[in-house]
């Protein structure tokens, strides 16, 4: 036994030493943000052998958007939620998720039409709801196919969703088909069809891909476990390995061809041959980092002119459940005249059985409302609702949990999503590196865009671009002509 833990702590000293000897003054690479991106970045360049790296995040904590917390004695996810599967291709992120044994619950919305509310309370048949809803399907397939027609033509052409909709002469009027609506589309993308991009949204290849089985992250650890993992690989630790800095903020990227020099809000400075930029678009199009010089026309209207968006759950804790339990009523629809009014409803009762615990999706516009409000508007709003839904004696909430993704300085929104007019070109240009500033995020996929997939892979390709041009010295970054 004592040998054991003799070898044990000089295995730790090993991994500590020579994470210190590759934590130079002056790396090779920084990569500033520590989310899925960033993290599976460091790990491929650590693989390639590029061990002379720093990690500099502005939170406490890796993880970035796969983000936890504890609510009422439980822990919810404030950010990315569902990992999907059953599809063709492996899913690299649910494969970590099995193998660290993440609890998960695989939802069921197959009975979402016989959970759906009208404003002023009571249900709607649900022989007519299945009627909108196969309309809405039949919609999708269409939608699908046009994308497709699209996508085969030699020009770049594109159109929202909502033109699609219209092209097919099946474009959502009344609250019982807005709200079925934002259930196929909005809830996905976190904006309505008339701002999507169509050929870039449909088919959806994380669905296409990896299969359309949603399974719920509910474990004590979090969904930023898997990023954890990913980090474990090559960090000797979380918290004091040399060449990971938690609670710096970056405020300038100063850059040339000799190299990068970055500041931090502390006052800090720290130099390096390249750099990946790994935080989310939000924050590329917010004031937080300046760039010295600053970046191409080019490259500002590429980040400017996409789209980022927030998608926010609303969890409340009620001393008694009073909404209907059991199986097929895990979801529920709240109809209203705005779209997107508090339209989709889950208990968590499968996932934390007598948590008396309700959460409501929220996205775009309805999110950047919301996130002006107090805690206390929200759940008076949230209450006026569930009245007419359950009754005027159902209990207040104990506890309300409201993420405020828009205004966090460190991620300004959830994720991002493609403008229906927004090029394939612009979108390229979103992920061109200048110079040694290489850039990755969801927001640079183009294939699994907004999804942690996105990041993951997004992290993977920007390290193999820069492992490129590094070995290779073929760095696209360096084309005058793209500098400016």
């Amino acid at each position: 036994m004592m040998q054991k833990l003799l070898a044990m702590v000089l295995l730790f000293l090993l991994c500590f030493f020579l994470a210190a000897a590759s934590a130079s003054p002056s790396p090779t690479v920084i990569v500033i943000g520590a989310g899925i991106s960033g993290i599976a970045a460091a790990k491929t360049l650590h693989e390639a052998g590029i061990h002379d790296m720093l990690i500099v995040e502005a939170t406490p904590r890796i993880g970035g958007r796969l983000m936890k917390t504890q609510f009422s004695g439980l822990t919810v996810e404030k950010g990315a939620n569902w990992l999907f599967g059953g599809g063709p291709v492996a899913n690299p992120l649910l494969d970590i998720a099995k193998k660290l044994k993440l609890r998960t619950s695989l939802n069921d919305y197959e009975n979402l039409t016989s959970n759906t509310y009208k404003q002023e309370g009571g249900l709607y048949p649900s022989k007519l709801v299945e009627e909108i809803d196969k309309v809405a399907t039949a919609r999708d397939d269409f939608c699908e196919k046009f994308s497709k027609k699209l996508s085969s033509k030699k020009k770049d052409v594109d159109v929202s969703i909502l033109a699609a909709q219209r092209i097919f002469k099946q474009v959502p009027k009344t609250p019982l088909e807005m709200v079925i609506d934002f259930y196929h589309n909005d809830y996905e993308d976190a904006e309505p069809p008339k701002v999507t991009s169509l050929k870039h949204t449909y088919p959806r290849n994380e669905f296409v891909d990896h299969g359309e089985d949603p399974y719920f992250v509910a474990d004590p650890r979090g969904f930023e476990i898997v990023v954890q993992y990913l980090a474990k690989q090559f960090l000797s630790s979380l918290t004091s390995d040399p060449r990971l800095k938690l609670n710096k903020v970056v405020r300038e990227i100063s850059y040339s061809k000799s190299g990068v020099t970055i500041k931090t809000e502390d006052g800090s400075t720290y130099n390096s041959k390249y750099v990946i930029v790994s935080v989310s678009l939000g924050v590329l199009q917010s004031d937080l980092i300046e760039f010295q010089p600053t970046l191409p026309l080019w490259k500002r209207i590429a980040i400017s002119d996409f789209g980022m968006t927030i998608y926010t759950k609303i969890f409340l804790k009620f001393p008694y459940k009073f909404w209907p339990s059991g199986p097929g009523t895990e979801f529920f629809l709240y109809t209203h005249v705005r779209r997107g009014y508090y339209p989709l409803w889950q208990h968590l009762e499968n996932e934390y059985p007598g948590s008396n615990i309700l959460f409501v999706t929220v996205t775009a516009d309805e999110s950047r409302r919301i996130e002006q409000l107090p805690d206390e508007a929200i759940e008076a709003e949230i209450m006026v609702i569930l009245k007419k839904l359950f009754g005027d004696n159902i209990p207040k909430p104990e506890s309300i949990l409201v993420p405020r993704w828009g205004l966090d300085r460190f991620y300004k929104g959830s994720f991002s999503n493609w403008p229906d007019s927004y090029s394939q070109k612009r979108k390229d240009q979103l992920a061109d590196p200048i110079g040694p500033v290489y850039f990755t995020g969801e927001h640079t996929s183009n294939k699994y865009i907004g999804y942690a997939t996105g990041a993951y892979f997004a992290g993977i390709d920007t390290a193999n671009d820069l492992i490129e041009c590094f070995k290779k010295k073929s760095c696209r970054g360096y084309n005058r002509n793209r500098w400016h």
